[in-house]
């Protein structure tokens, strides 16, 4: 090979050389740098990396941290016996337990309000017990994954613990009878007219408290977390009827209104709830009583009750005809005629028989009402033998004011399908015979005495009484009956008798002005 081409080529490749040798060599200085630039981002890259490790350490013991301060109180949200108490620790929650529980209740009766501290009832909420059953909601979760949940926003709503507590219902009870019930009780009052007026007022109701249904509504206030309040249930106590001590002395004190310085007897028998009042007077001063008066007309109830003992129904129209003349028209003769007929010349001595039987022995009739008629016996009895009163009662007919009252009870009771006159005779009279008698009398409408003291229609069945004795004057008036009455059914019989003269007139006043407050006592709801 020649030297010129082999120096040619020898150039040609230096000649190469140097035009290659500036790409080449940018190539690999190009290659330099970006290495350079990929190991300064893959620095930043671990050192952003490592700082958001860093940073998520960081954060997740910061959660760590708030986590457990969390962990060590009552769970956000929770309800102990009603109490907000989350996120308190159970020493903040007891507090505030005690204190919701231990504000006094606010109790009202009527207008009146006071305050019931729970202590004084034993009232003790269960602090331990409730704490222990929320935190046992705290634990029962494990630390990790209950952490895990708080991450993740999962938490679970606590449940709300319900109050427990105690208390003592017999120191409550004992609490409204002996604290409360002395200061708010009060007593029904019957309201008392000692003017003689004669009328008997409403009175005063009173109040008591309803212990058991106030415990109730006390328990529930004690166990609120508001709205901590009772109200006292109260009975209404409807005043009592006045006595019948009350009754005797208003009639004590209308006789002294009228200024009747005599005898007056009264004999009162409630038919419903049979409760006697009987009393006597001599010149306003009590006297025993059981006075022997003169029985007058008021013999021929008696009378009419030995007619239908002894005769058969129906009545002969005669015989009708007498009964009625002799109680609504108070005749003699007819009362003669009817004795004539059960007796013949002792008829007055077999009426006081009948009397006798059923048990009287203060009433009898010993002979007959027409002038000049034989005294067929002489009657020595408890009443007339009595040696502290005397009011010269007729000895042809003689009664007490009791006697004549028990007379027209047992023909009420007898009327009613009971009492003594069925059981005595009980072939020989009915209650249908008895309510004949009381139809008898309930004719004698003569507006006067009893009748004058009670209102218009109401039905009264009596028989009245009195005489011109043999100084020309009257000194004893008697009126005796059964009074129907809205408010019960009562006996009344009353007997007034002077020493000098008793003025019918006067007499007629105080007869209905007595039967007026009569009436007005069995009839005070009216």
């Amino acid at each position: 090979m020649p030297d010129s081409f082999i120096v040619s080529t020898i150039i040609r490749q230096k000649l190469l050389y140097l035009t290659l040798t500036p790409t080449f060599g940018t190539i690999i200085d190009g290659r330099k740098v970006a290495m350079k630039k990929q190991r300064s981002s893959f620095f930043i890259l671990r050192f952003v990396s490592l700082a958001f490790i860093f940073a998520a350490v960081l954060l997740l013991g910061l959660e760590l941290v708030t986590y457990s301060r969390m962990r060590s109180t009552l769970p956000a949200g929770l309800e102990i016996a009603g109490v907000k108490v989350g996120g308190l620790t159970p020493e903040q929650a007891a507090n505030r337990l005690n204190q919701t529980y231990s504000t006094p209740i606010e109790v009202a009766i009527g207008s009146t309000t006071f305050q019931l501290s729970p202590s004084v009832v034993g009232f003790r909420p269960e602090i331990e017990a409730m704490l222990t059953a929320a935190d046992m909601q705290r634990i029962e979760t494990p630390f990790w994954a209950a952490f895990w949940d708080y991450l993740w926003g999962t938490v679970r709503q606590p449940d709300p613990i319900p109050l427990r507590a105690t208390y003592s219902q017999e120191q409550l009870r004992q609490y409204l009878a002996n604290d409360v019930a002395p200061r708010y009780n009060t007593q029904a009052e019957a309201v008392i007219d000692m003017s003689g007026s004669g009328n008997f007022l409403p009175g005063v109701p009173g109040m008591e408290i309803d212990v058991d249904a106030s415990v109730a509504s006390i328990e529930a206030a004690l166990y609120a977390t508001e709205q901590r309040s009772a109200n006292l249930t109260t009975i209404r106590i409807e005043p009592p009827r006045p006595t019948k001590e009350y009754l005797r002395a208003l009639l004590t004190r209308k006789i002294e209104l009228a200024n009747f310085d005599g005898i007056a007897e009264i004999y009162l028998l409630d038919l419903n709830t049979r409760d006697e009042l009987h009393f006597a007077l001599e010149n306003g001063e009590e006297i025993p009583p059981n006075v022997a008066f003169t029985a007058a007309s008021t013999i021929k109830i008696p009378i009419m009750l030995s007619t239908f003992i002894e005769q058969e129904l129906p009545l002969p129209a005669n015989v009708d005809a007498n009964v009625q003349s002799m109680i609504e028209l108070s005749e003699n003769t007819p009362s003669d005629s009817l004795m004539e007929l059960i007796g013949g010349n002792l008829g007055p001595l077999v009426v006081t028989g009948h009397l006798q039987n059923i048990g009287f022995e203060n009433s009898f009739i010993a002979g007959y009402f027409y002038l000049g008629a034989p005294l067929l016996e002489r009657y020595d009895t408890p009443a007339n033998s009595r040696l502290d009163v005397n009011v010269s009662p007729d000895v042809y007919n003689q009664t007490t004011a009791a006697e004549t009252g028990m007379l027209l009870d047992d023909i009420y009771q007898c009327a009613n399908g009971g009492g003594t006159l069925l059981a005595l005779y009980p072939d020989r009279l009915t209650s249908g015979e008895c309510q004949i008698m009381l139809n008898y009398l309930a004719q004698n409408r003569i507006g006067v005495l009893i009748q004058a003291g009670v209102p218009d229609g109401t039905r009264v069945a009596h028989k009245h009484g009195w005489i011109t004795e043999s100084d020309g004057l009257i000194h004893t008036v008697s009126d005796v009956g059964i009074v129907y009455s809205p408010g019960t059914n009562y006996v009344v019989c009353i007997f007034l008798w002077h020493p000098v003269q008793l003025v019918f007139d006067k007499a007629n006043l105080l007869f209905a002005d007595l039967s007026a407050s009569i009436y007005n006592y069995y009839n005070i709801s009216q």
